[in-house]
């Protein structure tokens, strides 16, 4: 190393290390790192087609549920007494338990 210094000079020296540096990340960069990002890409194109069809499977619901509710208001005017009781009473059991998704239609 010495004697290319003192054949070359030490900016030509420190110029050929910094080119194989440049070098040796180019090829690392096209070798591990873009087939890694090509890879991610593919699982987050897929992650995102996945979250759309949930939430195209929640507007769904969330428009069956409104149409239930609203039959369910129609209904109330049409039962009797007994009958509203038993429709409470499922409804009850299966309502949802989250809080902050309130399955009873009432605010």
């Amino acid at each position: 190393m010495a004697e290319l210094i003192a054949e070359f000079g030490f900016p030509i020296v420190a110029m050929v290390g910094l080119g194989y540096f440049v070098y040796y990340v180019w090829v690392t960069m096209i070798k591990v790192i873009g087939p890694a990002i090509k890879e991610m890409h593919f699982a987050l194109i897929k992650l995102i087609d996945q979250i759309r069809m949930l939430d195209n499977d929640m507007i769904r619901i969330n428009m069956k549920l409104s149409m239930v509710l609203e039959h369910k208001g129609v209904l109330d005017e049409t039962l009797n007494k007994e009958q509203k009781e038993v429709l409470n009473d499922l409804i009850s059991r299966y309502q949802s338990k989250s809080q902050t998704f309130n399955s009873t239609g009432e605010e």
